[in-house]
């Protein structure tokens, strides 16, 4: 779709269109089973050759799929090469980086998207965006620099600081900036230029991050300078593009924070861990949860070249229409009355993806399972020393009597802290933690009443890239890593 007809397709959607929705998505696996080489076996050896509902159609993956057939094998009619294909290789976080082919009119409908929803969700009369994500052979890189130039002028900085800032700085103020980043790249902008005396009076910024899953608290650190931040979902192994942040969505991540009822109704009563919220279009993106609670994607698109049908991108996650969240904010008349002052111009009837990241994303300790997202508000939220730490990760090391603790891992900014501001910033991350894990997860806080000894949470300073933080080469954090 033109931008145009993006936005006012996001606008008016009407629960309805789920139906056909559904049908797209069986279609576009009946189809690849007659056009994929590679899907066509995959059926035969799961038994499932005469698959007719969706439901029937087996789960695709990395492993299952993707290692087991080739990238040519998986193209519709087998046939790969053709001029405008482009190749993005996954960052390789789960291990050896896959390829991932992309064609021209695949591209094309990618670029669209995500410029409506920039359109949508940013406004401006003169956008500028400024594109610090890798420009390597990751998809959202490059992708995003050529997305945005459909609407906005763009320049493709990569994550250096110092173009950045020399760029804000040489054209000054007149440009509504729209920094791309990964959610803790923003933070570092925000901390460098804090530290120049930077004029953020004079201009106007807001981020638009993807590509992990961000808290408040770490949202709520660059809005105190940038106008706004929102994320959008998406994966290399999919698309950049499958769902979006609203006012509305930030809204309600916020509503769960603060209500257990509406927690309870909305993600189960025993849930809690508090996902990102995302806006997607089922008539492009068919989203399934299956019994494991992880999300199952299909892209009903016939311009994608190499078909993702019923994906396990390995993502826990519940999806829930508009008009169901709608009924659950209604009962409440004060709750209600904020809401309709939170719609926001960017409002979309679009259905709801409430995404909790990787199923495996975890440090179990202590009878409780420990969640980076979690670890982060902690580290963010009213830290008086969050701006000398430049990111974090966690390991699980034994101690010489064998008992475990959870250790917290900082990579410092800079090298110039003191021995007493050491002590300080390792004090206020090791509390705020402690008090943000106890107040979000009943496990946690029933381990520290039964036995004191659980509040023994490690944090380690490191310089910069020492430590754990060595091998970390990417730009995209790793959260969890092996204890040495």
């Amino acid at each position: 779709m033109h931008p145009a007809l993006w936005r006012r397709m996001a606008r008016t959607y009407h629960p309805s269109l789920a139906r056909v929705a559904a049908q797209h998505a069986e279609a576009a696996c009946r189809l690849a089973a007659v056009e994929v080489p590679a899907y066509r076996d995959f059926l035969h050896r799961s038994g499932a050759g005469k698959a007719k509902r969706l439901r029937n159609f087996p789960e695709t993956g990395k492993i299952t799929y993707a290692r087991r057939y080739d990238e040519e094998s998986r193209c519709r009619k087998g046939r790969l090469h053709r001029p405008g294909v482009i190749v993005d290789e996954s960052s390789g976080s789960t291990g050896t980086p896959f390829n991932w082919a992309r064609g021209p009119k695949e591209l094309r409908t990618i670029y669209r998207n995500a410029a409506g929803y920039v359109q949508l969700a940013f406004p401006g009369d003169r956008l500028f965006v400024i594109n610090a994500y890798s420009m390597g052979a990751w998809a959202t890189g490059t992708t995003t620099g050529a997305a945005m130039a459909r609407i906005a002028m763009v320049k493709n900085t990569g994550p250096d600081l110092d173009k950045i800032v020399d760029t804000l700085r040489h054209f000054g103020p007149r440009y509504d900036y729209i920094v791309a980043a990964y959610p803790p790249f923003l933070k570092h902008l925000r901390d460098r230029l804090d530290e120049l005396g930077f004029d953020w009076g004079a201009y106007r910024l807001q981020g638009m991050v993807g590509g992990e899953s961000m808290t408040e608290a770490l949202r709520d650190y660059p809005e105190q300078r940038f106008d706004r931040v929102r994320s959008g979902y998406g994966a290399s192994d999919l698309s950049i593009g499958i769902g979006a942040e609203t006012t509305f969505t930030v809204w309600l991540r916020k509503q769960l924070a603060a209500d257990p009822a509406l927690r309870r109704e909305l993600l189960g009563a025993d849930e809690q861990r508090l996902p990102m919220i995302f806006h997607y279009n089922p008539l492009e993106t068919y989203l399934e949860v299956n019994a494991h609670s992880e999300l199952l994607c299909t892209i009903t698109s016939r311009h994608c070249l190499q078909p993702k049908l019923r994906y396990n991108i390995g993502d826990e996650a519940r999806v829930h229409t508009l008009p169901a969240v709608l009924r659950a904010l209604r009962r409440d008349p004060l709750r209600w009355a904020e809401f309709e002052r939170h719609r926001g111009a960017d409002r979309m009837n679009l259905p709801l993806l409430f995404l909790f990241g990787r199923a495996d994303s975890t440090v179990s300790y202590m009878g409780a399972n420990l969640y980076p997202q979690d670890v982060e508000y902690g580290l963010y939220q009213g830290n008086p020393y969050a701006d000398r730490i430049a990111r974090f990760c966690l390991t699980l090391e034994e101690l010489p009597d064998l008992e475990s603790r959870p250790v917290v891992n900082l990579e410092l900014r800079d090298t110039g802290l003191d021995t007493g501001e050491r002590l300080l910033l390792s004090e206020s991350c090791r509390s705020g933690v402690l008090n943000h894990l106890a107040h979000v997860s009943r496990d946690f806080a029933e381990s520290l009443r039964e036995d004191p000894s659980a509040a023994d949470l490690r944090v380690r300073l490191f310089e910069p890239g020492t430590g754990p933080f060595a091998a970390m080469t990417k730009l995209k954090n790793s959260y969890l890593v092996e204890a040495s």
